[in-house]
């Protein structure tokens, strides 16, 4: 590679990363909006016209704290825990095609490099609360890596219909694979895929690991300022990733009549982040036993029956 095409590549990676920073703090910013819209209240109005500037305010609040690690925690690992879980998302976006000439890697083995960082975003999570050295801390952590633990199972087995339709785990040949969106071939992997992406992410009704009326505020209970603000950028930058990877593996990715690629893409990734925030308005938390139980009473033997119907179906329409 010359020096010319590597600066080129470097360059393009760089300016993906801050532009996915920068979605992450509109995310953040446009769900407060969404919020009080559907809940007949008015969101931030304060910083900027129409609250614009509420995000830089927050990140300049937060940049300005002190930072504080207690005394009784484990140094190392509290500081690296928060930057995993953003990591782990921000990587996981080098695969996934937003438009037929548009990515940064293509990966034959992009589906499983992208679920197998997902289960890596456990550890930040896990960590953060053992290294806080505080039962309140850990006991969150326990119950978000059991929680994530139970859905990335179903999560995974409802992909392997979609592989098994398309005959990659490449991302772009899964799209270019969907002549017919796969949402109608499988619409119960899709479903199952949703769900799961959402208790992933921590989202309502999903978001017991933060459940600040439980454990005091949960894994994250002793952190503050920065290091507080990682969890939640890896929060919001996954509720991007799920919705990316909906619109990829179900929807037809950038397929679309008229409008070009990216902009379909756009479209498809919008409408299921709005469709999160609604949720978050609608939906009561679920007990801890009521999710375990959805886990893996419904949502596994789900996911092994559309496993076990597509695999019928496709050995009977290759026979045919």
């Amino acid at each position: 590679m010359s020096f010319t095409l590597w600066l080129l590549t470097f360059a393009s990676m760089v300016l993906v990363l801050l532009g996915l920073l920068l979605i992450g703090a509109i995310l953040s910013y446009g769900e407060r909006r969404i919020l009080a819209l559907l809940q007949d209240r008015l969101g931030p109005n304060r910083a900027g016209p129409f609250g614009l500037l509420q995000p830089v305010a927050d990140i300049l609040k937060l940049i300005s704290k002190e930072d504080f690690i207690p005394p009784f925690a484990d140094r190392m690992v509290y500081t690296v825990a928060p930057i995993i879980v953003p990591m782990t998302v921000l990587i996981s976006f080098a695969v996934v095609p937003v438009s037929e000439d548009e990515w940064l890697a293509d990966l034959n083995i992009a589906l499983l490099y992208v679920l197998a960082l997902s289960s890596l975003r456990v550890y930040g999570v896990m960590l953060g609360g053992w290294a806080s050295n505080s039962k309140y801390s850990l006991l969150g952590g326990l119950r978000s890596a059991a929680q994530m633990i139970s859905y990335e199972l179903p999560m995974g087995l409802a992909l392997v219909g979609v592989v098994m339709l398309s005959g990659s785990f490449s991302l772009r040949e899964i799209v270019a694979a969907q002549e017919l969106p796969f949402i109608v071939l499988q619409p119960l992997g899709f479903i199952i895929f949703l769900v799961c992406g959402i208790a992933e992410t921590n989202r309502l009704p999903f978001d017991l690991p933060e459940a600040e009326n439980e454990l005091a505020a949960g894994y994250n209970t002793e952190y503050g300022g920065i290091r507080f603000a990682f969890f939640y950028l890896g929060e919001y930058l996954g509720v991007l990733l799920i919705a990316a990877l909906v619109t990829v593996l179900f929807l037809g990715g950038w397929h679309g009549p008229w409008l070009p690629g990216v902009v379909w893409f756009a479209l498809k990734t919008l409408t299921l982040i709005l469709l999160f925030f609604w949720l978050r308005t609608s939906l009561p938390r679920l007990r801890y036993d009521q999710l375990m139980d959805l886990g893996w009473k419904l949502m596994l033997p789900a996911a092994l029956l559309n496993l076990l119907v597509t695999a019928v179906l496709g050995l009977f329409w290759m026979r045919g």
